[in-house]
């Protein structure tokens, strides 16, 4: 089901995967980050690797409620246009 804003609300995965990324976040340094695979291998187990895009998904939705930022190259990057490999780290 679409939101108004034409978001669609997270999954029980979802949630998951955001309140593991937070959990990973806040057990590292403020300037540590983590990649999107270590929150889907939390949550996921063997079949981690299918959690991939919900776990890139879970982080966009932590971009957009001000809590973490998507790196790439240790540069801040827009979630919605960042291609290859991604890097989470707390919004400060």
């Amino acid at each position: 089901m679409t939101r108004p804003d034409g978001t669609v609300p997270p999954t029980p995965v979802g949630r998951e995967l955001e309140a593991k990324i937070l959990e990973l976040l806040a057990a590292r340094a403020a300037t540590s980050t983590i990649c999107p695979s270590d929150a889907a291998r939390a949550v996921g187990g063997d079949d981690w690797r299918d959690l991939m895009e919900p776990a890139r998904e879970a982080a966009r939705r932590l971009v957009d409620a001000g809590q973490v930022h998507i790196t790439q190259g240790g540069s801040v990057v827009d979630p919605a246009t960042a291609k290859g490999p991604i890097r989470i780290r707390k919004a400060p």
